[in-house]
């Protein structure tokens, strides 16, 4: 790969053919507020932009992304030569080569997945919403299962990516209760703030959400202030911080 020195490349013990990245706002043409490498296609910037940018990503990793329509739910999608951009769904999982899962974030988390053999891979977009799913079980939970009928049910391992920190996620009761009410354990991931409002620790969540499930290799994002989207306003996008503004994306793929 030839990368965008300010993007991420997991620091993970990752079977050798298996490639991950997450990109910053570096590297792109779009004008501000979507400064520079916007890849969301729905924000409002230019499409001649857009497409310039996701060809400059294309470019990098050698491979071809696969974006998703993102409605912070539980759907898991399975890759193959054929998908298209655009299909609805939070996840998606493939065992095909050069052929990359993608999800786009500005707050959200991404969480990048595969199994110690290196045999598929999947990227998960875990906003709060599709984190709690219904019933405990949420987009990381049906992400699990997809790759276990994929023939990965165990060795897995992941990656957590940038999103709104710890220190800057505030949050009302209907959050705190959506992981509450069903893992008491959770309560410990909210800081109460004012009456009714809480700070809650998004990656904190995301890390016992997947110990539950079994998963304990965890890397990536610990919640400390690098991580986080909203507070490094020249690094990341933050939709929280600006309203408007451009996505990042969080890219896995088998060589």
């Amino acid at each position: 790969m030839r990368v965008n020195p300010d993007w991420l490349i997991p620091q993970w013990p990752a079977a050798a053919r298996v490639r991950a990245l997450c990109t910053t706002r570096a590297g792109g043409v779009s004008h501000a507020p979507y400064d520079s490498l916007n890849l969301g296609e729905h924000v409002g910037d230019e499409p001649q932009a857009v497409a310039a940018n996701r060809e400059t990503l294309v470019r990098a990793i050698g491979v071809r992304p696969v974006f998703l329509s993102q409605l912070h739910g539980t759907k898991v999608l399975t890759l193959t030569p054929d998908s298209a951009h655009g299909t609805a769904a939070d996840a998606s999982l493939t065992a095909q080569p050069e052929l990359a899962c993608a999800v786009m974030v500005a707050d959200c988390m991404p969480v990048l997945l595969t199994n110690a053999q290196g045999t598929v891979v999947a990227a998960a977009h875990a906003g709060w919403r599709g984190l709690a799913g219904q019933g405990g079980a949420g987009i990381l939970e049906s992400t699990l299962g997809a790759l276990a009928a994929a023939g990965a049910p165990s060795g897995i391992m992941a990656w957590l990516g940038p999103c709104i920190g710890p220190q800057t996620f505030e949050v009302g009761d209907d959050v705190r209760e959506a992981f509450t009410a069903q893992d008491r354990a959770a309560q410990t991931l909210f800081r109460p703030l004012t009456p009714g409002k809480w700070l809650a620790d998004l990656p904190g969540l995301a890390r016992l959400r997947l110990r539950g499930a079994g998963v304990q290799q965890i890397f990536g994002n610990d919640g400390s202030q690098p991580w986080c989207t909203l507070s490094n306003p020249g690094r990341y996008f933050s939709h929280r911080r600006d309203r408007v503004s451009g996505r990042m994306a969080a890219c896995i793929w088998l060589a």
